[in-house]
């Protein structure tokens, strides 16, 4: 079998018995005067022919290329994961096309994904990785170059932030965990700094002095939640709950816990946050606090798409909302599924 090949323009405007300019124009949204008849006619003609419009040739034409540049972790981040599908979809309705770069292992070649994404020409850019909280040389691209959204806030700021009220995450589990009587509550963070500072005052919101001994850093997997969930273990013997900065490092934590002889929630309660779709599922139920991350990710596309239009935008836009997820891994289960809301 022949394999099929695009039907170009010229063939359109030879059918349609018009200048490939005109056809040109008409077919790729250009400024162009020609009477209803002839762009009838063209249409017709492309329509018996089974033109498919150029999306590159038409970018020439209107000077934008209806793409939109994702820079996200690696695509096992199921809460990423999520975000990136929703804002892909998003984008799609709106008649726009997404174009991803995914993080490599430790996130250092951020850079080089958002450069490779403007020289490609995309309309804007939205970062969906933890890593370009300390990545300056991503801040400072995203800054000059293209209009862009990020999830997470940037070194310098400068670039509008689209997301939930992280600090308020906290609070909700730290408050839940002291509310059941813990008072040894060790924290699994990311890998950033500012997650270790923000652990820290999440924790002071809710009425605890945290101690560093307390806080371990994972790596957003469920190797780096167990590993910081040993050193946990053996600096704090004592400690009686945990609250883990993902659900996917606390597939991990529980892990460590079992091997450990520990039992969840009897020896020690685990709070998460997120809410990924297997949250549920894991023994025992995990709680979590749960991130609108599909809506985030919707929201980063409506708010990238008003600046590309040359919209102003806030470079902070409402925080959305978070609710605690009260299942079995806490043992502060009052029915099947609790939920407290803020």
């Amino acid at each position: 079998m022949a394999r099929r090949r695009y039907v170009s323009i010229k063939e359109v405007a030879a059918r349609a018995g018009v200048s490939f300019q005109t056809a040109s124009k008409v077919l790729n949204g250009g400024d162009v005067r020609v009477s209803a008849e002839t762009q009838e006619r063209i249409l017709a003609a492309a329509a018996e022919l089974g033109y498919r419009p150029n999306t590159i040739a038409r970018s020439l034409v209107q000077r934008a290329t209806a793409t939109i540049g994702l820079v996200a972790s690696d695509a096992t981040d199921v809460a990423i994961a999520q975000a990136s599908v929703a804002a892909e979809q998003a984008a799609r309705k709106n008649g726009h096309s997404v174009l991803v770069g995914h993080l490599a292992a430790g996130g250092t070649d951020g850079a080089d994904i958002v450069r490779t994404l403007i020289e490609r020409r995309v309309d804007g850019i939205i970062a969906a990785a933890p890593e370009v909280e300390e990545d300056t040389e991503v801040a400072e691209l995203l800054r000059r170059y293209v209009p862009s959204v990020s999830l997470q806030a940037v070194p310098g700021g400068g670039v509008p932030l689209v997301g939930s009220n992280h600090r308020e995450t906290g609070r909700l589990a730290a408050t839940h965990l002291l509310g059941l009587g813990h008072t040894s509550i060790g924290t699994v963070t990311g890998t950033f700094r500012r997650r270790v500072t923000r652990s820290r005052l999440q924790l002071r919101d809710a009425g605890l002095e945290p101690s560093e001994d307390l806080v371990a850093e994972g790596d957003w997997t469920p190797r780096g939640g167990a590993t910081a969930t040993r050193l946990l273990l053996e600096r704090s013997p004592g400690l009686s709950a945990i609250f883990v900065h993902s659900d996917v490092m606390a597939i991990g934590v529980l892990s460590a816990l079992w091997q450990a002889g520990r039992r969840v929630p009897a020896d020690v309660a685990v709070v998460s946050c997120d809410d990924i779709p297997f949250a549920e599922f894991l023994t025992p139920p995990l709680s979590t606090v749960r991130i609108p991350l599909a809506e985030t990710g919707r929201q980063a596309v409506e708010l990238l798409l008003r600046s590309i239009a040359g919209e102003p935008v806030p470079e902070r836009t409402p925080l959305l909302p978070v609710e605690l997820i009260v299942r079995g891994s806490c043992g502060g289960r009052k029915s099947p599924t609790t939920k407290e809301r803020h």
